[in-house]
């Protein structure tokens, strides 16, 4: 059988603002104030390379850098996933997991293995609940634990063993600037999962392999995201 030619694929840096020097902290209002307007301001950048406007995507660019770039943003998240400030987006996952409480198991050698891109933290719910083997990465790492890469430039699987359960992509997607690589990096993720056939629990073969997506809701208007 005749083997596919792969597409290259872009790095996931091409859709990261600028990286500046990080502030101690900011209030709750300010928090929430500058990660909906880094959202709307990647919306408003999405559209500007969609239309080829290159002098508006620059202006964007300047815009987020003047925020504080992917730093200040990764702060703003980081405490925005304090209970006080909202929890992180992996509650809902384990929410979700609830019903498979008794299938799933904190014994190594029984764990499911989980990639988690765009990593901020090692103690959210995902990381906390034991049932995981974690790897987090992130192209900005924020600490021990995370290891600093580009999903896209990862190196692919050789075997289901360097494969995954399921991967969290949350408020990652929407970093890709455009259509043809947000769809690569799904395709990509394919390639990091194990197969359905794959040896589980009864109770796990329906719910793995799985993508725990997550975007914002300015991104997720957009019709042809």
């Amino acid at each position: 059988m005749a083997v596919k030619k792969r597409r290259q694929t872009k790095s996931l840096a091409a859709g990261r603002p600028p990286t500046v020097r990080r502030p101690k902290s900011i209030s709750r209002k300010a928090t929430k104030a500058l990660i909906n307007s880094h959202h709307l301001l990647e919306k408003k950048k999405a559209q500007a390379i969609a239309r080829g406007d290159q002098a508006a995507e620059n202006k964007i660019d300047a815009e987020i850098a003047a925020l504080g770039g992917i730093e200040k943003y990764q702060l703003a998240s980081l405490q925005g996933q304090r209970l006080d400030r909202g929890g992180d987006s992996s509650y809902v996952l384990m929410e979700w997991l609830q019903p498979l409480d008794s299938a799933l198991s904190p014994s190594p050698e029984n764990r499911l293995k989980m990639l988690e891109v765009g990593a901020l933290s090692t103690t959210n719910a995902c990381s906390r609940s034991g049932i995981f083997e974690m790897e987090r990465i992130d192209l900005n790492s924020q600490g021990d634990g995370i290891e600093k890469q580009d999903f896209m430039k990862k190196p692919l699987p050789k075997d289901d063993s360097e494969r995954f359960d399921i991967i969290s992509l949350s408020l990652v997607l929407n970093f890709v600037p455009d259509a043809m690589g947000r769809g690569a990096m799904l395709l990509r993720s394919l390639e990091f999962l194990k197969p359905p056939r794959t040896q589980r629990p009864p109770k796990l073969r329906d719910p793995f392999p799985s993508l725990f997506m997550v975007l914002p809701a300015p991104v997720s208007r957009i019709t042809n995201l």
